[in-house]
């Protein structure tokens, strides 16, 4: 069993130090910036430079073909700072092209984009049986978009955990504009050491963010130990499915791809995400694929750039700029902003590699190799 945490070592605090001056050296004051484009161009050029090269010397050069055990374990080890890059670089990029919630989402005819993320977000409330009043755990909460939604849907408190100080920033900004600030705060942690106490929330949910964790177990035990007894854990978890077969090189380049173009330093199989929960301690309440049920509209539908999807004209720019034609557009603008120096350089480069896992995405959903929404809920025993 777990102990609690201890509090932070002199090295630890240094760590969040630094991590809070690079914050302010890349992004200045655009984390106060409701506009992501705006913010996304007030970068320091500098800064974002060493963004760009420490995040990508994980991929460059390390191809499917070539990668071997070793350069994987070498990316585990360093889960924290390829995380805490990651969304330094893309989270403008996401709130622009996507919303303030990154996930996916199930979606029904005629249903509008940010309503199909919020009943998605509501969908894992219900089934975790979220209560009000209770305190709630976020794990790897991004910009706070699932937590404001599932705090209005519940009238829970929840707490969001986050590695990356810019997000949350823009997450404490958008609580206070929407008037929830009395129900939600975001503190700084890795999710892999939680500094909160043993048994410190009646429930524990996390939305395609334990992904970036280096072991499943390993993180599952940690939310295991926070958790209180009888208390609830829900995820929707980024897997690879058992039909995935590392030693095929076109799956391993769809699996490396969503890795490189998503800050994910090791993705596992499904099998592997429910042997961490039964070893984590929990009993297992619920367990789905929801990406294998038979909806009209598959999860990946914004992705695939395929106007078989649109239902309104409201899809058509959503669907266009994922075509060919609309991919090289944006590569070039992107381009020509760098090279003006409106954008940081790099903003390019980081564009390309999620128009790169995006591709990946659609491959490994339309070949049942990939979920970004296997769902599991778990409860942590009472003790006898």
């Amino acid at each position: 069993m777990a102990t609690t945490a201890p509090p932070l070592t002199a090295l630890e605090k240094q760590d969040r130090d630094r991590d809070a001056a690079f914050k302010t050296a890349l992004h200045g004051t655009t984390g106060t910036d409701t506009n992501s484009f705006r913010a996304m161009l007030g970068k320091s050029h500098s800064a974002q430079s060493e963004a760009v090269s420490e995040y990508f010397k994980h991929w460059d050069n390390k191809s499917a073909a070539v990668e071997t055990d070793e350069t994987r374990e070498a990316r585990r080890a360093e889960y924290a700072t390829l995380t805490r890059h990651y969304y330094n670089l893309a989270t403008d990029l996401y709130e622009y092209g996507w919303a303030q919630s990154f996930h996916f989402c199930r979606f029904s005819k005629g249903e509008a984009f940010k309503q199909a993320l919020a009943r998605h977000e509501h969908y894992l409330a219900l089934k975790m049986g979220i209560q009000e009043g209770q305190r709630v755990l976020d794990v790897g909460c991004g910009v706070g978009g699932p937590a404001r939604e599932i705090a209005k849907f519940t009238g829970a408190n929840i707490v969001g955990l986050n590695n990356n100080d810019y997000q949350i920033e823009r997450a404490t900004g958008y609580a206070i504009k929407e008037k929830l600030d009395n129900q939600l705060s975001y503190v700084k942690g890795d999710f892999m050491q939680m500094d909160f106490p043993d048994n410190s929330f009646d429930a524990v949910y996390a939305i395609e963010a334990t992904v970036h964790a280096p072991s499943l177990e390993g993180i599952y035990s940690e939310i295991f130990r926070v958790l209180k007894p009888g208390g609830v854990f829900g995820v929707y978890e980024w897997l690879m499915t058992d039909a995935y077969d590392n030693s095929n090189p076109h799956h391993r380049e769809i699996r490396l791809g969503i890795e490189q173009g998503d800050g994910i330093s090791n993705m596992e199989k499904i099998s592997v995400a429910l042997d961490a929960m039964k070893a984590a301690g929990f009993s297992m309440e619920l367990n789905e694929d929801l990406a294998d049920r038979p909806d009209d509209l598959p999860w990946y539908w914004p992705l695939s750039g395929d106007l078989k999807y649109m239902q309104t004209i409201w899809d058509f720019p959503t669907l266009v700029r994922m075509t060919h034609v609309g991919r090289g557009i944006v590569h070039r603008f992107v381009g020509l902003l760098e090279m003006v120096s409106l954008a940081p350089k790099g903003t390019q480069k980081t564009a390309d590699s999620l128009a790169l896992a995006a591709d990946c995405l659609v491959a490994g959903g339309k070949g049942k190799l990939f979920t970004p929404m296997y769902l599991m809920v778990g409860r942590k025993p009472v003790k006898k």
